[in-house]
Order: structure tokens, then sequence, then C-alpha cells
């Protein structure tokens, strides 16, 4: 399965490990930046990666910022795009099996590494249930 990972400076050394996480489960994953912890502006980032995803070059796509609420609005900008702010991994489930998430947003400062792995993997694994959630989901864009 084919990932795109970005974000922003708060969330760059939580995208390293998660990079190096699934790399270790056999995924292939693309880095969307940043590539240092300076201070940066994360629509930089979240816009090529949401177009990627919208194009169907990658599966899902993994953003990280320091509440995820910025990546989260900016990728929501996309048609496409069905971008989820997760903080624990029941939230991760449903973000797929409800509503058919392809973009899980992670608050790098208000929540444990481990924790953010696990929503990941979650995420990862969770397959859109369909049936009477396709028609919502039908119904998002504008």
């Amino acid at each position: 399965m084919k990932l795109a990972i970005g974000g922003d400076h708060a969330g760059f050394a939580y995208k390293q490990e998660i990079i190096a996480h699934l790399h270790a489960k056999g995924y292939t994953v693309k880095d969307f930046g940043p590539f240092t912890p300076e201070s940066v502006d994360y629509p930089d980032y979240v816009h090529p990666l949401a177009d990627a995803v919208e194009r169907g070059e990658f599966a899902f796509g993994i953003l990280l910022c320091g509440s995820a609420n910025g990546v989260a609005m900016t990728a929501n900008k996309h048609r496409g795009i069905r971008a989820a702010v997760v903080w624990d991994v029941p939230l991760a489930q449903l973000a797929r099996a409800h509503n058919d998430a392809n973009i899980i947003c992670l608050p790098a400062r208000f929540i444990p590494m481990d924790l953010a792995i696990r929503c990941t993997e979650e995420f990862l694994k969770t397959s859109f249930e369909g049936g009477r959630h396709q028609r919502r989901v039908e119904k998002i864009c504008c």
C-alpha cells in the first residue's frame, strides 16, 4: 500500500517516527515534508499531499501538526478529500468505517507517539462500511 505523509514543524518528529514504523511494516511511504523541524507554513505541504491522494496516487494520507486542525482544514478544501482529526483509536476506526476518511490528521502536541502510531495502524486496517454511511458520504461535497 502506498501512503503519503506530511505536515508542519510541530509534527516533524512524529512524522519521522511514523515513517520508520510504516516502512518496518512494509508500507511504501512518500514524505511530502517538511524535511526539517524549522518553522513552516503547513499549507505548502498539505496541498500537494491532498492533490496526490485525490488523484489516487496514494491509498491514504497522514498529516501531522500541533493540533491537527490546520492540516485538516487545508486538506478538506480539496473536493475528493475527507480528512479526519483523530486523537484516539476508536475515532480512527470510525473515521474510516463511517466517514470513508482518506486522510488521518494527528495532533502531535496532544497525544503521545505510541497512540499516534496505534491510531494510524487502526485507520489503515479499517474498511469503509458503506451502506447507510455511503449515502451520507455522498452528501459531504458542496
